[in-house]
């Protein structure tokens, strides 16, 4: 039998090239890295989009996005595919949310019975691209350079004060899962919101960092006629042209950015004493994991929507106490869309329970798995078909190889091993003819772009109808409002101060038994 509870740790544009368990030296992330000495690291985990929805309808459904729809920021889940919050409840588990998921739409659970605070973006149809003008920047909410220009230190954020409640939502959950009657198991996710831009640190995690020599991009920003159509829509979809920056304005917003990964890290270890403190530790798997990456710079790209290395690989660590080997490291690709399967064996191994029949097909495998050695699986998908392009982009990786496609554009294959910074593209060596070959054989077995694209064209305006017409009149938000009823916290007069002292005190306490009763 494994661990019974399940505790998921999602970082926000968290790349591994940033954690010290990835080979960072300079990051200081000491929970993350005994989190993976003590159980197993994916070296080559990827989001299945590079974008925050995308990425994280694929880790809730265990489903690429193309299956049903998520194509962008703006796009809504239907209510009827399953999450792995709706199998875990027929598995008989209590299931939580803290924090960021940006599900859109009016259903703001996906399966979840208790979702602990509202989300930090919006939930309505606002932020919707439009492939039919796909060279035109929407200035509303696209991203710009601001986040470099005004990197550096901050006593308070909007982020920053979103994430502090999240934190703190989440050791409420833990305590009240160790005091609460209610006998099932919880899965609870905690979702920050950092190191997502902007790039402002609060100073005690800011100072972390006073005598860090904070590296540069490793690989610099192309010329442009050496740099591939993509990165160059990219380049105008987050302005980096509109203003001057140099090399210290990196370094100062890398350094914001290692701050706020030591912020997450930080609640992590939280996270991880509250376990202890309520003698859950040994009886709950952990996961951490990140919805997608973030360029930093490399190339001269920042933010995420690249299929470069940085922006789509994620950190991926599962510790299941007495189950998983300790400080393994797994080399094949993974990706989001294993999570469900991986949550379902979890929870099977740790109550018995059986695992539900999946309404819809899993394109994931369970990273179990990878760490037991039982799969002979090498390769992963990631779809992109959000702004920055006007027709949908394929990322496949097997084994050590990486090609990407997108109608338009020069196609792109990389040698990881013995090119990691991705600088020589192979599409056109002679001797990777066969290879090529079969990376295009495997594209047109995944999808048919023409009718991605007009599935994508299709759900964009009706977004964009049903988004201005919401906008007439009386507004009535989609934004999740936490339910909460002040009545019957803390101490109220129509409860026994002292049995309600006792249920909410965890370990409980000696009895209690007066001679007046």
């Amino acid at each position: 039998m494994g661990a019974r509870n399940i505790l998921i740790v999602m970082a926000d544009q968290l790349t591994p090239f940033m954690v010290g368990c990835y080979g960072n030296g300079a990051v200081k992330t000491p929970h993350m890295d005994r989190l993976a000495s003590e159980g197993v690291r994916y070296d080559a985990a990827y989001t299945n989009s590079p974008l925050c929805t995308p990425g994280r309808y694929a880790f809730m459904t265990g489903q690429y996005i193309s299956r049903f729809g998520g194509w962008d920021n703006a796009a809504y889940l239907p209510s009827t595919v399953p999450t792995f919050a709706h199998y875990l409840r027929m598995m008989g588990y209590r299931t939580g949310l803290a924090g960021k998921m940006h599900f859109v739409g009016a259903d703001q659970l996906h399966g979840f019975e208790e979702r602990h605070t509202t989300d930090v973006y919006p939930a309505d149809f606002g932020w919707v691209p439009d492939w039919r003008q796909p060279d035109e920047r929407i200035d509303l909410w696209y991203h710009n350079m601001s986040s470099v220009i005004q990197s550096g230190p901050a006593a308070i954020t909007n982020q920053l004060e979103y994430d502090d409640e999240v934190g703190a939502a989440s050791l409420r959950a833990i305590y009240d899962a160790a005091r609460t009657q209610d006998g099932r198991p919880f899965c609870l996710v905690a979702s920050f919101i950092h190191p997502h831009d902007p790039y402002a640190a609060r100073p005690s995690f800011w100072n972390l960092y006073e005598d860090t020599d904070i590296p540069l991009p490793t690989v610099p920003r192309p010329a442009r006629a050496d740099n591939d159509p993509h990165s160059l829509r990219l380049e105008k979809v987050s302005a980096i042209d509109a203003v001057d920056f140099g090399p210290e304005d990196i370094k100062r917003t890398r350094r914001a950015y290692m701050a706020n990964v030591s912020y997450v890290d930080h609640w992590l270890g939280r996270l991880r004493d509250a376990l202890d403190e309520c003698g859950l530790a040994d009886d709950t798997a952990i996961l951490l994991v990140a919805d997608h990456g973030d360029m930093l710079g490399e190339r001269g790209l920042w933010y995420k929507m690249s299929f470069f290395e940085w922006s789509c690989r994620i950190p991926m660590v599962l510790h299941v106490p007495g189950r998983t080997p300790a400080g393994m490291v797994v080399r094949e690709p993974v990706s989001q869309v294993d999570v469900t399967p991986t949550l379902l064996q979890l929870a099977a191994e740790g109550t018995g329970a059986a695992i539900p029949e999946p309404v819809d097909p899993l394109d994931g495998e369970s990273l179990l798995n990878f760490a037991d050695g039982k799969t002979d699986r090498n390769r992963t998908v990631a779809e992109y078909t959000a702004e920055g392009t006007g027709q949908p982009m394929l990322l496949l990786r097997e084994g050590t190889w990486k090609y990407t496609c997108c109608p338009g554009d020069p196609e792109q294959l990389f040698d990881l091993a013995s090119d990691p910074n991705e600088v020589t593209n192979r599409a056109d060596d002679p001797d990777q003819a066969d290879r090529m070959a079969m990376f295009r054989d495997w594209a047109k077995e995944h999808w048919d772009p023409s009718e991605i694209y007009d599935r994508v064209l299709d759900s964009q305006k009706r977004r964009r109808v049903l988004s201005g017409a919401l906008r007439i009149g009386k507004h009535h938000g989609w934004d999740w409002q936490p339910k909460r009823d002040a009545t019957e916290e803390y101490s109220r007069s129509h409860m026994d101060l002292t049995e309600h002292d006792v249920a909410s005190r965890y370990p409980r306490p000696v009895p209690f038994e007066p001679r007046w009763k």
